[in-house]
């Protein structure tokens, strides 16, 4: 999630004698992180459903016991999950401050009616090794779901949580099944009902017809960044499947259309939609999570964004998402993970115990010393990533992700809190031995943190692409100098905000725009990284659009039901002279224009360009820039509308794609010097850095290409720039986007290029070229066929 960040201010939220711990709350400017200590206690308890509440505690009833389903054995401690072994299955799991735990089954039936099956309780001077508690059994586990209960400390002061009463899931559970269908509430209108991990079975197989991981070289990828029910649920899309991992199979032809070879899929891990559940009587229907920046449970994909559901116990979901990667393969398109490694659903406090709490809070959670929960997320509680076993944990869940799902890749939200130290940081609890003046307060950034040093060094890991959101909600900004270990790429926000304010023609940003240009060689030279560790983005699912960034200035969130007050006030947009979409045709145009130019910079930028799921047919959001509430048209790819685009602004974002791949200097392996590539201005070799300036010019010899002049133009005044002298050559005009469509990109199969090209005869003649106030160009050097 990106944003522009203040400074952090710790505050104690008020409590009632009854409360047993207290949220350090930080200020935050990520406003859709929901203040926990309301919305998601609102959340856990109650739902709108007629005209009150109901209560959504699960009951789980006890079913009268008989003879046990299972030949039960001591099992072993390792490895952490449910796991087919030996004609049966081993359980184990972490859990160090429990006095007791139960293995708890169900069958569908029993579960849908929150009935227990079969309880196992386990035996703390058999089943546990150290802090781990574990069993083997075997049986007939087909179609049977588990989870545990522990009992031990109910004593917040002091971390911890436990609960008896709750049914809690494994945290390493590879399918969590609760609902069938996105969107529906649970029995009884529960927004939270009882949640089991699926037991696996040793004929789980799934055909990946010797798919093999694509490996692309980072510096040639396009990145697409996609909602997996966004992109087909919309009527337009005429998808079999609207809105699943089936769906997306179905449009990946688009993303090859449009020259994309990486695809980040928004998160994909189990999370609960219903989390914000309540009636939004501004746009007339209910909020939902549809970001899904909420983690349950990080192993398991989503399964509500499979036709399945909960078919099969969740294994149908399981082999889609394995589909979709496979497919996505087959086409040459990387599949990147979008992971939440800085918080669970859990909330603080008031928020509900579903796993990581109920199993181990004083280990999965950073605490203060008297239980408080620090929320360096914004979302009530921050995960504990330094802690030996939590580090362990999620380098388990990349493995696995990358081992048995096949994934290419991940980008962490909220990167940034992975460098905190984790509670009860010293080198004791960390290494094993102190280290002399090694204390530090919980939550220190850290050189060298455990957690991303153990990922980097990985054997599997470190094959893979890892990008960083570098940045948290607690105030640490680290774009550039994230810990890196030469392998981490970053989400270049300042890439990002210096594109914006250059391309509306703001002054004095012409010199950061030239190093965004070059791959930000001030962010990452130093650090001995490479361009393609910057990836470049104008925008993201967080902030406006690309048509509602040259659409509003100001954000336009009525229809979050928050009287406008969530949401970034800082975007650096331009209306281009009018604010909102019915404007008249002047402005219409400029905004046609401004949009090129900003799709233009993203291609001939060195580093990796992202794109945003719509951006490439103009998808408007009607000013909103924080829609993390809405499931409908709001979030919705328009298919429709981006037919109606094919022959305009999605034509143009295709052709730039394809000139870029086609350019072997737009992709370097490293930083560009004077011999590839030279700076102009109006006049060729003299370039206009001063405040006042809004021209940067520049030529790239191309091995491919031969040479390359690009232009840009932010001022409101046109020009008319002298183009360098080539002897035996001249420049060939080859965009524009002062244009009309087709005309601001002539491919060679243009009717009436010749015509389009001979108007500027004059001008290229005399080695010039006129420029439209904001507008970009590329020219071609060609050779001078009347020299």
């Amino acid at each position: 999630m990106i944003s522009t960040l203040s400074t952090p201010t710790l505050t104690l939220l008020p409590r009632s004698i009854s409360q047993c711990a207290v949220s350090f709350s930080l200020n935050r400017s990520l406003s859709h992180r929901r203040k926990y200590n309301s919305v998601i206690r609102s959340a856990f308890k109650t739902h709108a459903a007629g005209n009150g509440s109901v209560e959504t505690d699960t009951a789980v009833v006890e079913k009268p016991q008989s003879e046990t389903l299972f030949q039960v054995s001591r099992g072993h401690a390792s490895p952490f999950g449910a796991t087919v072994r030996d004609g049966g299955v081993n359980f184990a799991i972490y859990s160090l401050n429990a006095h007791s735990a139960t293995l708890c089954f169900f069958t569908l039936s029993d579960f849908q009616n929150n009935r227990v099956t079969e309880y196992v309780p386990l035996d703390p001077l058999i089943n546990r090794t150290g802090g781990v508690w574990h069993i083997f059994l075997k049986g007939d586990f087909r179609d049977l779901l588990y989870g545990y209960k522990f009992d031990g400390k109910f004593y917040p002061l002091e971390g911890h949580y436990y609960d008896p009463s709750r049914i809690v899931l494994d945290p390493y559970a590879k399918a969590v099944i609760s609902r069938g269908e996105f969107g529906a509430l649970g029995p009884d209108g529960n927004c939270w009902p009882q949640m089991a991990g699926m037991v696996p079975q040793d004929d789980d197989e799934f055909d990946w017809e010797g798919d093999l991981p694509l490996k692309y070289p980072q510096r040639d990828l396009v990145i697409y960044e996609m909602h997996v029910r966004g992109f087909t649920k919309h009527e337009s899309s005429n998808t079999k499947f609207p809105g699943t991992y089936l769906g997306v199979v179905e449009k990946l032809d688009h993303l090859k259309e449009l020259g994309v070879n990486c695809l980040e899929l928004m998160p994909c891990h189990e999370f609960n939609e219903l989390e914000y559940f309540s009636y939004n009587s501004v746009q007339g229907d209910y909020r939902f999570n549809f970001w899904g920046y909420s983690t349950i449970n990080y192993f398991s994909p989503m399964i509500r964004y499979s036709s399945a559901g909960i078919r099969n116990c969740g294994r149908d979901g399981i082999n889609e998402i394995k589909f979709l990667i496979k497919e996505a393969h087959k086409r040459g398109i990387e599949v990147i993970m979008d992971v939440v490694f800085n918080h669970t659903a859990e909330g603080n406090e008031n928020g509900p115990v579903i796993s990581f709490r109920g199993v181990d809070n004083s280990v999965y959670y950073m605490l203060a010393p008297r239980g408080e929960f620090y929320n360096y997320s914004g979302c009530g509680n921050t995960f504990n990533c330094n802690h030996p076993v939590v580090r362990q944990f999620i380098v388990d869940c990349l493995r696995y992700w990358v081992t048995e799902m096949h994934v290419d890749g991940f980008r962490f939200d909220l990167a940034s809190i992975m460098s905190r130290s984790s509670s009860l940081w010293d080198g004791a609890n960390v290494f094993g031995a102190p280290v002399e003046g090694d204390l530090l307060t919980t939550g220190t950034p850290l050189s060298g943190p455990p957690l991303i040093d153990l990922i980097s060094n990985d054997p599997i890991l470190r094959g893979v692409k890892l990008i960083a959101e570098a940045w948290d909600a607690g105030g640490l900004y680290q774009v550039g100098t994230f810990p890196h270990w030469g392998i981490w790429s970053e989400w270049n926000g300042k890439y990002r905000d210096t594109v914006r304010q250059f391309i509306k023609g703001t002054d004095g940003f012409s010199g950061a725009f030239a190093e965004c240009l070059c791959g930000s060689p001030n962010l990452y030279q130093g650090g001995g990284r490479k361009p393609w560790h910057s990836i470049n983005f104008v925008c993201a699912h967080d902030g406006f659009t690309l048509a509602d960034l040259v659409t509003y200035n100001n954000k336009h969130n009525l229809s979050n039901g928050e009287d406008n007050n969530d949401g970034e006030n800082h975007n650096n947009s331009w209306n281009c002279g009018q604010e909102g979409e019915f404007v008249n045709i002047s402005v219409k145009k400029l905004r046609k224009r401004q949009m090129r130019n900003f799709f233009l910079s993203l291609m001939v930028s060195q580093g990796v360009p992202m794109i945003y799921m719509g951006d490439e047919y103009g998808h408007t959001k009607g000013g909103n820039n924080n829609t993390y509430c809405h499931d409908n048209y709001i979030n919705y790819f328009r298919w429709d509308k981006k037919e109606e685009s094919s022959s305009d602004f999605f034509r143009f974002c295709r052709l730039m794609t394809k000139f870029r791949q086609e350019c072997e200097s737009l992709g370097l392996d490293d930083f560009p010097t004077s011999e590839r590539l030279q700076w102009h201005g109006h006049f060729p070799g003299r370039p206009h850095w001063s405040e006042s300036s809004r021209f940067v010019a520049f030529t790239m010899v191309d091995s491919l290409k031969g040479e390359i002049y690009i232009a840009f133009n932010t001022s409101h005044l046109p020009c008319t720039i002298n183009l360098p002298e080539r002897p035996g050559y001249r420049w060939e005009p080859l965009v524009d986007t002062s244009k009309p469509t087709p005309y601001d990109f002539l491919t060679h199969d243009l009717p009436g290029r010749d015509i389009a090209i001979q108007q500027y005869a004059q001008f290229l003649d005399a080695n010039m070229y006129p420029m439209l106030s904001y507008s970009s160009i590329i020219l071609l050097r060609t050779p001078d066929e009347t020299a």
